[in-house]
């Protein structure tokens, strides 16, 4: 069984219910949710000019290797309307896979870990949240140190 954590994120429509409604399909069609943290109203990033984000990150288990994995979740974005015709720009749902286990992953469709997690704070804050001691395999450096030294300012809050 694999160990995923996953960024979900939205800024159109109700966020809450596109979150709980990508948290639903993930469930369905990706595996059983363990662990999930709390909310966060975040200001969005590299492309300040639109609505704030609601984001979480919540952990799974799966079954799925790597590229269903990540087929799957494009499948999910597209079933509940995402479009992508503009970088950092507004979007319904995003899902990005943060880790896979502690593995260092590099496909045509999938990076992991996520290579801009150090510098989001909007990733970061619910990481400690759920796994502060959790070493960024490719860092070798925790959750929490990788907060300390973030350089992004932008504002993250706790919902």
């Amino acid at each position: 069984m694999n160990n995923v954590l996953l960024q979900l994120g939205s800024n159109m429509g109700n966020n809450k219910v596109q979150l709980a409604y990508a948290q639903r399909l993930i469930k369905e069609k990706i595996g059983n949710i363990h662990s999930a943290s709390s909310l966060y109203d975040t200001v969005p990033w590299g492309n300040v000019s639109q609505h704030n984000f609601l984001n979480q990150v919540i952990g799974i288990y799966t079954k799925l290797n790597t590229y269903k994995l990540i087929d799957t979740i494009l499948a999910i974005e597209e079933q509940m309307g995402r479009v992508r015709n503009e970088l950092y720009g507004p979007r319904i749902i995003d899902i990005d896979v943060l880790f896979f286990n502690d593995e260092i992953i590099n496909q045509r469709k999938l990076t992991v870990p996520h290579p801009l997690i150090n510098q989001r704070r909007f990733v970061l804050e619910p990481l400690v949240e759920m796994v502060p001691d959790f070493i960024h395999p490719q860092f070798n450096k925790t959750m929490l140190q990788l907060l300390a030294e973030c350089t992004d300012t932008l504002n993250v809050q706790k919902i």
